[in-house]
C-alpha cells in the first residue's frame, strides 16, 4: 500500500506573480503579516512558501523580519476543525 501524497497548495490570489517583480513596501508588508500570522497557526513553512509563491528562504525571511520564533524541525502542525 502506497504512503498518499501531500496535496500542493495554490498560490493565493493576492501573492499571484507578486515573486517575479521587486515588491514595493505595501506588497511586503502584506506577506510578512501573512507569514507571521499563518506560521503562528501552525502552516508549515512549505505550506507557507507554496500559497505565497516563496521559497521557503524566502519565508523564513519573512518570519524573521516579523520577529517570530520558528519552531523546531518536525514539529506538529496545529489541526484545523
Amino acid at each position: 500500500m502506497a504512503y498518499p501524497s501531500r496535496p500542493v497548495l495554490e498560490v493565493l490570489p493576492q501573492f499571484r506573480g507578486t515573486a517575479l517583480v521587486r515588491q514595493n513596501t505595501d506588497q511586503r508588508r502584506r506577506l510578512i503579516e501573512f507569514v507571521a500570522l499563518e506560521y503562528q497557526r501552525g502552516r508549515s513553512l512549505r505550506e507557507l512558501a507554496e500559497l505565497t509563491g516563496r521559497t521557503q528562504a524566502a519565508v523564513r525571511r519573512a518570519l524573521d523580519q516579523a520577529g517570530v520564533a520558528r519552531r523546531g524541525r518536525g514539529a506538529q502542525p496545529i489541526r484545523y476543525s
